[in-house]
This record gives C-alpha cells, structure tokens and sequence, in this order.
C-alpha cells in the first residue's frame, strides 16, 4: 500500500512517464521505476508488451549543478554495455509537477546506437509501506557485492570475470540486479592504467510488499538465485554506509542507508 514521502528522506522513488527521441513524439512502452537512496541508483525498465528487460542500470547519482539540476550517473551495471557512455541529463519541473529530464545518449533500437538528444517524464511515486504497517519501518538502502578481488593483475593482460550484484530497498519495494562482466586493465592515451568494463546480460528480480513480500518480476537466467526479500537480511536496522555484509554467502558493500524508524536492537 503506498504511502507518503516523508519530507527528512533523502530517498526519491520515481517511475519514467514518456520518453522522446527527437524530433520523433514521446511514446512509454516500458513499467520503469528508479530508486535512489542518497548518491546511489537502480534502474530496472521492463517491456510491458514481452516481460522482457529494456535497460537495467546501476551506479551513482552525482550532482553536478543546480539551477537547473544537472545530473549524472554512473554505470556500474548495464544491460546495455554502454559503460562507457557519458549519462548526464539536466531536469526542471512541469507544472503538474512532473520532472523533465534532457540530454544525449546512445539510441538502442538504431543500428549502432548513435547518441541522439531525448526528453523523459519523470514522476515521483510514494514510498510503498512496508511490512510492520504503513511507512515500512522507514528502511531504504543500496548494496553493492564486493568484487575487489577482481581488481588484480591479471587484469591487464587477459581480463577477469566479476559478478556485479546490486540490492535496493525503499521501504516496501525491492530490485536486485546481476551482470557478468569482463574487467581489463588497459592504458589510455595518456600511458594511464584505467580499468575498461563490459557486460552481458542482466538477471533481475523485483519485489513488492502488499500483506508479505510478493514477486513484481524475476527475469532471465539465474534471476531466481538473486537474494529475496522473502528471506529477510539480518541486522539491516543497523547497517552503516561503507560496512561489509554477508547475504547468502556473498559479500556486499552498504553504498547507502537511511532509517527513519526502526529499532536498532532488531
């Protein structure tokens, strides 16, 4: 059941309304939601007509200027393999209150997706209350696994295989993503070791609460082994950003956290 935002959060919950290539006219075939908590994002974009992942990203959200707000995220996760792609889109708000967001990226659905300018419509959403009744406790958090051993030497010659997982709760929803990628240390022009990603596809699972934790989505191959919700996380009420947590023998990073109720003791 939704609920509303509290104004102390620093969370923000948002579904995609339209998006427009120019000059072509806006169009929505996706159900998008992004959740931000704090300077850390997931993005899970569904095909309404297939079931089908249209784009899932992850990574940080970094402010570059306001007045307009300019934004940029990075992509530590992407279905796409546009890791490299600069992602940075100004937003001012509609007078219905709605966000729109301008920019250039890379146009998928044409042959070698060239950048091309776009406009989104972004609506901000209630936060979903969450199990212990409406408001869910307040809990909102990102984790990221924690593939620091892939950063190795070995890396410069032939590359390694990382397995990037990504969690995020905002109170009573849930998005778990998972990517296999390459990573290689390669020099840049500069004579700079600098670390060059890419990625295939992403396995997702979104979670939803409405009386106990209900599966939204679970997609493509392994999507069934991502963490749920279903199975809790033990001592989330006391996470702090930047602790090292084990969920299902996996170890992750707290990019993020915010509580705004629940006990600490749990």
């Amino acid at each position: 059941m939704p609920a509303s935002k509290p104004a102390q959060s620093e969370c923000r919950f948002s579904t995609r309304i339209s998006i427009r290539w120019l000059p072509d006219p806006p169009s929505e075939t996706t159900d998008t939601i992004v959740m931000s908590v704090k300077d850390w994002y997931l993005d899970l974009r569904m095909e309404k007509g297939t079931g089908a992942i249209d784009w899932a990203i992850a990574g940080r959200r970094i402010v570059e200027g306001q007045d307009p707000l300019r934004v940029s995220f990075s992509h530590e996760l992407d279905s796409h393999d546009a890791f490299e792609s600069v992602d940075c889109g100004t937003f001012v708000t509609l007078p219905n209150g709605d966000d729109l967001e301008t920019g250039i990226m890379p146009r998928p659905d044409l042959p070698g997706a060239p950048e091309c300018a776009y406009e989104e419509v972004w609506r901000e959403l209630a936060f979903r209350g969450g199990p212990g009744g409406e408001g869910g406790f307040g809990i909102s958090w990102v984790l990221e696994s924690d593939n620091e051993n892939g950063d190795g030497d070995g890396e410069k010659e032939r590359g390694v295989q990382v397995v990037k997982t990504f969690l995020g709760r905002i109170w009573g929803t849930y998005l778990a993503l998972r990517q296999v990628q390459t990573h290689a240390r390669l020099r840049d022009p500069s004579g700079a070791l600098v670390v060059r990603k890419s990625g295939a596809g992403v396995s997702a699972r979104r979670e939803e609460w409405d009386g106990g934790w209900k599966e939204r989505y679970v997609v493509e191959e392994g999507a069934g082994s991502l963490p749920s919700m279903v199975n809790g996380f033990t001592g989330e009420a006391r996470w702090k950003v930047g602790d090292k947590v084990d969920v299902n023998g996996t170890r992750y990073i707290v990019r993020a956290f915010e509580n705004l109720g629940v006990d600490t003791k749990l």
